[in-house]
């Protein structure tokens, strides 16, 4: 979410600053600088964020020129002190992380999680095989019906609307949109909240086309209801069936701060959700191989592994670890799980 904060408000500063020009706002120079600042923190604050897809509102101005091919364009930008700007409030985090984690954060922040996310199917989610990944090009242009509910009903008609006629706003409002979805289009791994940073534009063009809408008031009110309740008390239902929850609830006495933890063939994020509260570290995943080293190590400990992978990778427990074992339900494979936690006391 502080990726579609920072996302949306770049994206309001870089229109701010193309209305200035378009429409020769030349008195308030004060405003323009206002808008300036904003602009370039709020890139370098939503890389912070997420990554390379926080600068997306730079390709919205760009495309977003071709439209308007105004005058003056760079100087009302200043791109290169901006981008020096956002260059340095990378740093400023970013030079210190990558000391702190001896290279780390660039190779998993990066390498993994952007470069490998876009040519490799990562944890499952997306195409293994390159007919997979054809037909799962249009995956965000048909799960926006369900995340972007109840306003995707009109999405059709928005479209239909736009194509008719557009102005400069709706242009770049839509600019911004389709960008985010046709570069999380082209990545190879996929879940339906990545397009998230383009709910707001399309959101406003939403608002901008059908200002009359029926039920306008209501509906927000209903829609923000029924979330609220599946948060509250659906999600408190289905947790029984979540494995990592199951675990981490039955194993909570056992659970001190120091404790090291590790995962094999399975590292969910639930992992780290569930048993952050009690233990501070970071979670491991490991290979098979690895397994036994990681539990012979000094200090308490703990692994999660499938249960039917226990007598192959631990032949001979040590009878002084204390042992759980839950099933439920993996929804990010979509299968069921079954799950054994090995724990090393002190």
């Amino acid at each position: 979410m502080w990726l579609v904060l920072f996302v949306t408000v770049a994206h309001w500063a870089g229109w701010e600053l193309l209305q200035d020009n378009i429409e020769h706002r030349t008195s308030n120079t004060e405003r323009r600088t206002a808008f300036w600042w904003i602009f370039y923190l709020s890139l370098g604050l939503a890389f912070l964020a997420k990554g390379p897809i926080g600068w997306t509102p730079l390709l919205t101005v760009a495309i977003a020129q071709r439209f308007y091919r105004q005058e003056h364009f760079g100087a009302r930008f200043k791109f290169v002190r901006g981008l020096l700007l956002m260059l340095v409030l990378v740093c400023l985090w970013g030079i210190p992380a990558l000391v702190r984690t001896h290279g780390e954060f660039f190779r998993i922040g990066i390498g993994k999680h952007v470069v490998e996310r876009s040519v490799a199917t990562m944890e499952g989610h997306g195409a293994s095989s390159v007919w997979m990944y054809l037909a799962l090009l249009p995956f965000y242009f048909l799960t926006v019906f369900a995340s972007f509910f109840p306003w995707s009903i009109k999405l059709p008609a928005l479209w239909k609307k736009l194509r008719a006629q557009r102005d400069g706003t709706d242009q770049f409002l839509l600019a911004g949109a389709l960008i985010i979805f046709g570069i999380f289009t082209l990545v190879q791994t996929k879940l339906p909240h990545y397009t998230l940073p383009a709910f707001p534009l399309l959101a406003l063009l939403v608002a901008r086309r059908f200002e009359s809408l029926r039920f306008a008031r209501a509906l927000p009110i209903a829609a923000t209801a029924v979330y609220l309740a599946i948060a509250l008390f659906l999600t408190q239902f289905l947790a029984r069936f979540f494995p990592s929850y199951n675990l981490a609830r039955v194993s909570r006495p056992d659970l001190n701060p120091e404790m090291e933890f590790g995962a094999v063939d399975f590292t969910e994020p639930s992992l780290v959700w569930y048993f952050r509260d009690k233990v501070r570290g970071f979670m491991t995943p490991l290979k098979r191989k690895d397994a036994n080293e990681f539990m012979s190590r000094g200090g308490s400990r703990f692994i999660v592994l499938p249960t039917a992978s226990v007598a192959e990778i631990f032949p001979n427990i040590d009878p002084s670890w204390r042992g759980y074992r839950t099933k439920g339900f993996n929804i990010p494979k979509g299968r069921r799980a079954d799950l054994t936690m090995l724990l090393k006391p002190e």
